[in-house]
Order: structure tokens, then sequence, then C-alpha cells
């Protein structure tokens, strides 16, 4: 079955401060358990904020290193979800359910295949 990686984008300085509170927090663990016991969910995790990680560039055979937040991104990826399911339109059904449970939040989510072997 073929594996999906979902990148999890948002607008870091439109983030509520501290967590998102009692209710999405529920709804969140709720479609995680029933994703896991699906047997779809491989991993998921939410990356430190952009201020707490750098950029390694190559260009023109010049490497450079910079150093987080990145102000000239809009969006950055907070997060992502490694599911394996059977097709792609089933990733994006359960990336959709994801999204939704972030009500109240501007949340994106790319779904690419992960090219096997």
């Amino acid at each position: 079955m073929p594996r999906f990686m979902t990148l999890v984008q948002y607008d870091e300085s439109a983030l509520p401060a501290g967590s998102p509170g009692p209710e999405a927090e529920r709804r969140m663990g709720e479609l995680l358990e029933e994703i896991t016991k699906a047997g779809v969910m491989l991993d998921t995790a939410g990356l430190m904020p952009s201020a707490q990680s750098k950029k390694v560039r190559l260009e023109e055979g010049e490497l450079s290193v910079t150093d987080g937040p990145f102000t000239e991104s809009k969006e950055i990826v907070g997060g992502y979800a490694l599911m394996q399911c059977k097709d792609l339109a089933e990733a994006v059904e359960w990336t959709k359910r994801f999204v939704r449970a972030h009500e109240g939040l501007a949340v994106t989510c790319e779904v690419r295949e992960i090219v096997e072997g």
C-alpha cells in the first residue's frame, strides 16, 4: 500500500497563545485514535516554532545557514503526518478530517505520495 506525507502549514504569527483549547484537543485526540485504529497513521508530530530552526541552502555552489524565524515565509511547515492509505483519495479524506479538527485556525495541508523503492 502506498504511503503519503501530509505537511501541515499555517501562519505562525496567527496562532493563539498557549494550547489550542480543550475542545480542539478532544477533537484531535478522537481523530488520532480513529486513524491509528484504522491502521492508516504511521507517524505524526508537530514541529518546534521556526524561531528554533535553521535553513540550510545551497545556491550556486555556496552553502548558507539562516537562523529562524523566517520572516519571508508567511506559512511554515508546523507538523506532519505519515499515512499508509489505499490511494491518494483516501489520504485526502483523512486529511480533510484533520483540517476540520482545527476549526478556528487557518490550516493548509499538502498531501504527497512517497516515492517507493
